[in-house]
Parts: structure tokens; sequence; C-alpha cells
């Protein structure tokens, strides 16, 4: 009996020992440089025991010779109970700059580097639906305009090399061409698209320069899981006409419209695992002047409440979220943050997080410390979000 008891005491002490030492320590050991962090961030990750109650941080800065220049560089220091250092990261030191709240649903349409295969005609060609086009013969795929004169430098074989992107990985094969008995000119059998359009929410833009972050998650194109790549793109101003609501395996989405005859608010530079980003021209109707918030790096997002904003009640407003999970990321991930709706007023109004609201800034004591980026299909009241750091990077 003694015996028993003595092993099941030792268990406990173990599992105490891993879940409140060796756990938070792994997760301290995985994390990379370059993440976004301030003196508030750190402390608020010590009040909160972020990484249990033994592991605790300071934000130092020093002072690197680099080409025989001196550099400051900030970096958190991990300690394991207050005096054995345990890892040294270097930190973005999240500045003083303010930054619009968006929440403000927008229109997107991106041209893409390279052809979207939207159907195939042709057994012999092993392309698929949601495939993107980037090379013929060695040369790349400007849009569909050159598609014709790249087959057409091919030597007269009925060969061509075909480079493409297939859940963003790129796959080389050599595909049977068509002559067009009409023009004699190859041809593939495809059928063949440069542009994708959709709708998004604004994240924040940075008041001085416009730079702007939106949607939280990649632009992909169909079943072929690729993230679009950007040959250029525009943001639009868009008008919400009304909202799907979110069902158990059933998400449902908001219904906007582009501004009739609008000219674009900004451009469209990059489509990342992040969201999309670029300069806004023009942030009338998008940004309120007076709504301006710092951002704040994942050390300083802790579980409990939090807000997400929003237009979707035709004005911008917060609503109570709580946050019930954060991740510790080695490496760059969308599904930073696990959060569940508790306002009645937008669960009444949507059922939870609907398709549309990617990009709602997360805020957290008085910070953008996140995105939506997605909603859980089982229950449209619990979402994801990404830290505000990869959006950033």
């Amino acid at each position: 009996m003694k015996k028993g008891l003595t092993s099941l005491v030792l268990f406990i002490l173990m599992f105490c020992f891993s879940f409140s030492v060796v756990m938070p320590l792994q997760e301290v050991l995985s994390l990379e440089d370059g993440f976004l962090s301030s003196y508030e961030d750190v402390e608020s990750s010590n009040q909160n025991n972020k990484f249990g109650f033994f592991i605790k941080s300071n934000l130092e800065e020093k002072e690197k010779i680099v080409g025989g220049q001196k550099n400051k560089q900030n970096e958190v220091i991990f300690k394991l109970f207050g005096f054995i250092p345990i890892k040294k990261v270097s930190v973005v030191m999240a500045g003083d700059e303010d930054f619009y709240v968006g929440g403000v649903p927008v229109g997107l349409t991106i041209c893409s580097e390279g052809a979207i295969v939207v159907s195939n005609d042709n057994d012999d060609v092993v392309l698929k639906e949601g495939d993107i086009i980037t090379h013929i013969n060695g040369k790349p795929v400007e849009g569909l305009d050159n598609i014709q004169d790249l087959l057409q430098d091919g030597e007269s074989v009925e060969e061509t090399e075909i480079e493409f992107l297939r859940k963003n990985k790129p796959i080389k094969a050599l595909v049977k061409s068509v002559r067009d008995d009409d023009t004699g000119k190859l041809r593939l059998g495809l059928w063949v698209k440069d542009d994708i359009s959709g709708v998004g929410t604004l994240t924040f833009v940075n008041k001085k320069t416009h730079r702007y972050g939106a949607l939280g998650h990649p632009i992909v194109e169909g079943s072929g899981g690729n993230v679009v790549p950007v040959a250029n793109g525009k943001i639009y101003e868009c008008n919400l006409i009304g909202i799907n609501k979110g069902k158990r395996n059933n998400p449902g989405e908001l219904r906007c419209v582009f501004k009739s005859n609008s000219n674009s608010k900004g451009s469209i530079e990059s489509n990342t695992k992040f969201g999309i980003s670029g300069v806004l021209n023009d942030t009338t109707d998008l940004v309120d002047e007076n709504l301006t918030a710092k951002l704040g790096g994942r050390l300083g997002v802790k579980m409990g409440k939090a807000k997400i904003v929003s237009s979707i009640s035709g004005i911008r407003e917060e609503y109570d979220i709580e946050i019930i999970k954060t991740n510790y990321q080695k490496s760059a991930n969308d599904k930073s943050i696990v959060f569940r709706v508790k306002d009645k007023r937008l669960l009444d109004m949507t059922g939870g997080i609907v398709q549309g609201m990617s990009g709602s800034p997360i805020m957290q004591d008085g910070k953008i410390v996140g995105a939506v980026t997605h909603v859980f299909l089982n229950d449209p009241t619990k979402g994801y979000g990404v830290y505000v750091d990869w959006m950033l990077n």
C-alpha cells in the first residue's frame, strides 16, 4: 500500500514538474529571433506567468559591432528560477508609431504572376484546376497575354515544358501540346485566368506611411491550395449588403459588393501566409482618424478578455471575446490565437465568426495584437487569430 502511494506521489510530482518547468522551457527554447516586443509586453508576460512561475524575462539593449559600426540590438533574455540564462532572442521593438484601427470590409482584386488553371479539356495534360503555370519552355508567364507567344517560341514538337505550382510547390512536367486546325498555333487545351477577387477586412494602417495589413491569411486559389503570387493588385471600398449567419458545419459569410464606379483606395503589393499588404492612397471611409492604437507583440498577449473590431453593424464597433489559448510558435502560423465570441450583439447578427471577417483587429489592453483568420467549422462562436508580429514581418 505504501509503495503504491509513494509511486502515486512521485508521479504527481513528476507531472507537476513537467507542467510547470519542462513544458514552458520547451516553449521558450522554440522561440525564434525577430518577433515584436516592448518593455510593456515583457512586464505583462512576467506578471501573467506566461511561461510558468519559474521562467522570467528581461528586455535589454545591447551594442554590437557590425562592419566596424556600433549598432543597437534589443534582446529578450529568459532566465530559469530568475538567475539561470536559458535563451536570448533578438526582438524588433514596438515603436511609438500610431496605427489606425481597421475593421472595415474591403474589396480585393489581384492580377497573379502566372496563369491560374480553371479547367482542363486535354486528358493528356497533367495540370489540374487551381494549378498556377509560372514558366513555359523556361520563360516566365507574366499573364494571359504572353502564353501564346511562349508556346510558339518552343520548337516544332508536340511536347512543351511547363513549370507550375501545386500546393505552393514548384513542379516541372512535359505536356503534349495541341495544334489548332484553324490557326496552326500550338495550345495546351486549358482554360486559364490571371485575376482573382474577393472580400476581406482591413486590420491596421500606419498613420504616417499609410502602409496597411489586412485579411490575416493568404488569398488561395481554389482546390490547388496555392497562395496566389501578386503581379499587382488593388483594394476597393465596398458596401455590406447582407450577412449569412454561421451555423455548425456551415460557415456564414458577409455579402458585399464593390462600390460602383469607385476608384481603388490603394495597392496590393504582397499576398503571404498572413494576409495582404500594400499602401493606401486614399483613406476616406476606410479609417477613423480619431481611432488609433499601438501594436502589441505576442509576449503581451494573454488569456482572458479581449475585443475584435468590426463594421458589420454599419458602424465600427468593438465586440467582446475571450482569448482561450495563445500558441507558442516556432515557425510562423496564422492560427496563433484561439478565442471565443462572448458578445451577444455579434452572436445575434452573425452567429459568431463568418467569412469576410478575416482581418478584423483583435485588441487587448488598448493595443492591436492580432487579426481574426479562421472560424471553427463545428462551432462558429470560436475562431483563430494571427499575431500582429507575423503580419508586420
